[in-house]
């Protein structure tokens, strides 16, 4: 399977394309700075590209079997617009090639739950994530559902909740479920979009992924966003 992965550079994106090599695929790494790219091997190809250049887009998502996007912004209160921007771009590049199969990451707190049985990060601390330090953020991340929403592709939205670090891919829950618990691994994360970019059973669905194992303390995630923004 040939992949081409857009935001290749981040902590996901990293992780997704060495699974995905390891697997045997071949993978288009986009980021706007190969030079910092760490990985190398037979099946990649590192392009230099920058995501809200619709010119730079349309010759990558050319004869690739599947787009995985992990673009990521860090938390800023100035506008962002660069999910919506560069998804649309992405889109549109697609459309042309006729190339079929999207996945995009999302998250959780994009829409907060207030469910009563869900666990107190997610009822909580999402709610005033997206309302302030995140609020920039999360309104471009809403924006770029509604553009995959609808762009007529085969696409799967994948919504995440916090995201944190383990080794290896864990027995996560995942699907057209509700999360359970507030965290994701990005390697769990990296895990799934591989699959689903080889499966398009969950085509033009929003699916979660959730990781259940060795996951951070709700503190520790208040106290890793405070230190990231």
């Amino acid at each position: 399977m040939k992949i081409a992965l857009f935001g290749a550079n981040g902590q996901t994106g990293r992780l997704a394309t060495a699974l995905a090599l390891n697997a045997g695929h071949e993978v288009l790494a986009v980021t706007r700075r190969p030079q910092e790219f760490p990985l190398s091997g037979p099946g990649l190809t590192v392009v230099e590209a920058d995501v809200r250049d619709a010119s730079a887009v349309r010759p990558v998502v050319a004869g690739v079997d599947a787009v995985v996007s992990t673009l990521g912004v860090t938390f800023t209160r100035e506008q962002v617009d660069t999910y919506s921007v560069g998804t649309a771009n992405i889109v549109a590049a697609m459309q042309a090639a006729k190339t079929r199969r999207l996945i995009v990451v999302s998250s959780t707190a994009a829409y907060p739950t207030r469910r009563s049985g869900s666990s107190l990060t997610l009822r909580l601390v999402e709610p005033i994530l997206t309302r302030t330090i995140g609020k920039t953020v999360y309104d471009d991340v809403r924006r770029m559902e509604d553009v995959v929403r609808g762009s007529g592709l085969d696409w799967t939205i994948v919504r995440p909740s916090g995201l944190f670090d383990l080794p290896a891919p864990t027995d996560y829950v995942r699907g057209v479920v509700d999360p359970v618990g507030a965290f994701t691994a990005r390697i769990d994360l990296a895990d799934y979009l591989l699959s689903l970019a080889a499966d398009s059973a969950t085509a033009r669905q929003t699916v979660i992924i959730s990781t259940t194992e060795g996951t951070p303390s709700l503190w520790q995630m208040i106290r890793r966003e405070a230190a990231a923004s």
